[in-house]
């Protein structure tokens, strides 16, 4: 049984007032423990994230990282000064850095080993654009990315990896995949982890789905076979709407 994540990305939102305010709201809710909580601040409010968080099992993740410990890497924050601040999850991936800071494939996999390699959980952006859905090319471009992206590992660090299905015309537009058509895109990644690994790991290893998620709309996504939770944006950013979406069974 595969325990459902519920991730909160805030992008660029908040500042540390904000980010104490929205934490503050939902810490004192009754949260369903059955479900695996994480908030995704930007790397200013992490620290303070951590501290009101600590006494709590809500997880703690960043958006990006750099892949080396440290270095002459100006503007980058590592792993290793991540995980000291009480991160547990790494966003790499995420179509946005993808998009508009250059980040490729290969950059992907040296993420991911970087981030197991410090016992932090990688969570794995995938997804296709517009332009890729209407040629029917969403195959393709899942299965590169997915290939790619976990290239090299191990069957043991296959376990620990968590995969995000966001199709890049849902973030943020207001459109979303239907609940059906998304499952059949993580039933499709669920089969190359049982190519690469075998179907033990491949039914072990957790797969969200993100692109306009929202309290509307998320028992239709968490009712489908191959979906274990969900990677969030906007609907993360108010108190009330996580508090719905991470208690959604209710």
């Amino acid at each position: 049984m595969r325990k459902p994540i519920i991730a909160g990305n805030w992008k660029m939102n908040n500042n540390i007032k904000d980010t104490q305010e929205l934490l503050k709201g939902i810490k004192k809710a009754a949260l369903d423990e059955s479900v695996e909580v994480v908030v995704c601040p930007p790397y200013i409010s992490l620290y303070e994230a951590s501290k009101i968080l600590d006494s709590t099992k809500i997880g703690i993740g960043a958006q990006n990282m750099h892949w080396e410990d440290k270095g002459a890497y100006t503007g980058e924050i590592s792993p290793f000064m991540l995980k000291e601040i009480g991160c547990k999850y790494i966003i790499i991936g995420h179509s946005e850095r993808r998009q508009y800071f250059g980040e490729t494939d290969e950059m992907v996999n040296l993420k991911v080993k970087s981030a197991l390699d410090n016992q932090m959980v990688p969570i794995i952006c995938v997804g296709e654009d517009m332009e890729q859905r209407e040629k029917g090319q969403t195959v393709v471009v899942v299965s590169e990315q997915v290939k790619k992206g976990i290239s090299g590992l191990t069957p043991k660090q296959a376990l620990s990896i968590v995969i995000a299905y966001e199709p890049i015309w849902a973030i943020g537009t207001g459109m979303s995949s239907k609940g059906e058509d998304a499952n059949k895109v993580a039933q499709f990644i669920r089969d190359i982890i049982k190519d690469l690994f075998g179907e033990r790991i491949s039914e072990k290893v957790r797969i969200l789905y993100g692109g306009s998620v929202n309290p509307n709309n998320i028992k239709e996504y968490m009712s489908q076979s191959d979906i274990d939770g969900a990677l969030v944006g906007g609907a993360s950013l108010k108190a009330d709407d996580f508090i719905e979406l991470v208690n959604y069974k209710k």
